[in-house]
C-alpha cells in the first residue's frame, strides 16, 4: 500500500480541481457579466459628461524632468506621466477654461529617482507649491475655489504626504495647499491621514506591452495553488523583523515555506508572469505601504488576488467588484491561510476566475498607450464625472481665503 502524506494528497486533490478550470475554459464558456453596485459602472463612457482644462506649465515641471531620467516611463508611479499625455489628446479636453468642469496641473512629482530607481519625494512639496503659485498667479480659476475644482495626480506610496516612510508621511500630512483639491493617488488605507476623503484611488502603473508579451494559452491548467514572489523580511530597514508588512509577510514564510500547496520564494524568476497564469491564488500582502503592483498583475493574469492588508482602499472600488474577484484575509489570520483557501468551494473559485476573465476587468487596471475604452484613464475620468456638478459651496466669495499658504515644514517654503 502506498503511504501518501496528507500534504501530497491535498496537492493531488487540488490539481484535479484546477484542471476543472482549464476544462471549463476549453469548453468556451461565456465570460460572466460583471454586475452589481460596482461592476455596472465599469463600462461607463466619460465623454460628454465632463470637460477638463489642462494648464500649460513650463517644461521644468514635467517634460524636462522626464528627459533627465527616462526610467520614469516604466516605474510604478508613471501614471502621472501617461495621464498627462492622455488628456492632451482626449475628447474631454477643452481649450476654453470658462467651460471646464475640472482643471489639471501636470507636475511630475515622482520622477526624481535614486540609482536603484526608487523615487525620492523630498522636492515634491516645493515643486507642487511652485506650480500652484504659478497657476494662481496667471489664471483666475484656482483662486475662485482654492483648488476645489482642480485635480492632481500624486502616485507616491503615501500620496500627497510626499514621503516614502509612513511615520514621516503621517507626521507631514497632506500638503496644505492640496486640502481642497481632488487627489488621484495609488490606493491607500482607510482612516489614514495620507488618504484624503474623496480621493480617486488608482492602480500603480504596469507596462501593458510587457504584460501582453508574457501571456500564455488559457488552456494551460493552473497547477499552482498559491503563488508569491517577493520579500518576507526587509532586513536592511527592519532588522528586528516585526515592522515590515506589520509581520504579515514574515508569518507567510514561517508558516508555509514547507507547505506543498504554497509556491513561495524570494527569488524572482524570468517566468514570473507565466507562473502567475498557472496559479489559482496569488498572495498580495502589504509591504511598507498597503499596496503593490501584484494586485494589478494578479487581475491581468486571472489569478485570484489574496489581499492581506487590513483596511486597504482598493483602486476604482466603485467600479471593480473586489469582493467578488478576490479573497480578503486579515493580517492576524495569516497563520490560517491554508485552511482559509482550501475551504473555498470549487464553484466559488470558478466564478471568481470567470469574472477575472472579463476583458473589462483587466482593461480597467491598465494605462495603455494609445488609450482604450474602459481603461484606467477612463476610470479616472468616470470618477471625476461622478463628482459633478460641484456644490456651490466650493466657490469662495471675493477675497475669501481658506488655505494657509505658509503651513507645513519651513523647508517646503523654499523656492523650487
Amino acid at each position: 500500500m502506498i503511504n501518501l502524506s496528507w500534504g501530497f494528497v491535498l496537492l493531488l486533490f487540488y490539481a484535479f480541481l484546477l484542471n476543472l478550470d482549464a476544462f471549463e475554459l476549453r469548453k468556451g464558456q461565456k465570460t460572466e457579466r460583471i454586475s452589481g453596485s460596482a461592476g455596472d459602472v465599469l463600462e461607463d463612457d466619460p465623454v460628454g459628461r465632463l470637460k477638463v482644462f489642462v494648464y500649460e506649465l513650463p517644461s521644468k515641471y514635467n517634460k524636462k524632468i522626464l528627459q533627465k531620467d527616462p526610467r520614469c516611463l516604466n516605474h510604478m508611479f508613471a501614471a502621472e506621466i501617461y495621464m498627462h499625455r492622455f488628456l492632451l489628446s482626449s475628447p474631454v479636453r477643452t481649450l476654453n477654461p470658462e467651460e471646464a468642469d475640472w482643471f489639471y496641473t501636470p507636475v511630475y512629482t515622482t520622477c526624481d529617482l535614486t540609482p536603484n530607481g526608487l523615487p525620492l519625494p523630498f522636492k515634491s512639496p516645493r515643486m507642487m507649491r511652485s506650480a500652484i503659485q504659478l497657476i494662481s498667479s496667471n489664471w483666475p480659476y484656482w483662486n475662485r475655489t482654492e483648488g476645489a475644482d482642480h485635480f492632481f495626480i500624486v502616485p507616491h506610496d503615501f500620496g500627497a504626504c510626499f514621503h516614502y516612510q509612513e511615520e514621516k508621511a503621517i507626521e507631514r500630512g497632506i500638503l496644505p495647499l492640496l486640502q481642497r483639491a481632488t487627489l488621484v493617488q495609488t490606493f491607500g488605507q482607510k482612516n489614514h491621514v495620507c488618504l484624503k476623503e474623496g480621493s480617486i484611488t488608482v492602480p500603480p502603473y504596469a507596462p501593458p506591452q510587457k504584460m501582453q508579451s508574457h501571456l500564455i494559452p488559457p488552456s494551460i491548467p493552473r497547477s499552482i495553488f498559491v503563488y508569491f514572489r517577493g520579500l518576507f523580511y526587509d532586513v536592511g530597514n527592519d532588522p528586528e523583523g516585526g515592522y515590515y508588512a506589520r509581520g504579515a509577510r514574515a508569518a507567510v514564510w514561517e508558516n508555509f515555506k514547507d507547505n506543498p500547496l504554497f509556491d513561495i520564494s524570494t527569488e524572482h524568476p524570468t517566468t514570473y508572469y507565466e507562473d502567475m497564469q498557472r496559479a489559482v491564488f496569488c498572495l498580495c500582502p502589504l509591504g511598507w505601504a498597503p499596496w503593490s503592483p501584484r494586485l494589478v498583475e494578479a487581475v491581468i493574469f486571472g489569478c485570484i488576488p489574496v489581499i492581506i492588508a487590513d483596511d486597504i482602499v482598493l483602486p476604482f472600488a466603485d467600479a471593480i467588484p473586489w469582493e467578488d474577484i478576490g479573497v480578503y484575509v486579515d493580517e492576524k489570520d495569516v497563520p490560517n491561510l491554508d485552511t482559509i483557501l482550501t475551504s473555498i468551494p470549487t464553484e466559488v473559485i470558478l466564478r471568481k476566475q470567470r469574472l477575472l476573465a472579463n476583458p473589462s476587468m483587466k482593461q480597467a487596471m491598465l494605462f495603455p498607450h494609445p488609450a482604450q475604452p474602459g481603461d484606467a484613464f477612463h476610470q479616472i475620468l468616470n470618477g471625476l464625472a461622478r463628482k459633478l456638478p460641484h456644490e456651490k459651496s466650493v466657490y469662495l466669495r471675493k477675497g475669501e481665503k481658506v488655505l494657509n499658504w505658509t503651513a507645513g515644514p519651513l523647508a517646503d517654503l523654499k523656492p523650487w
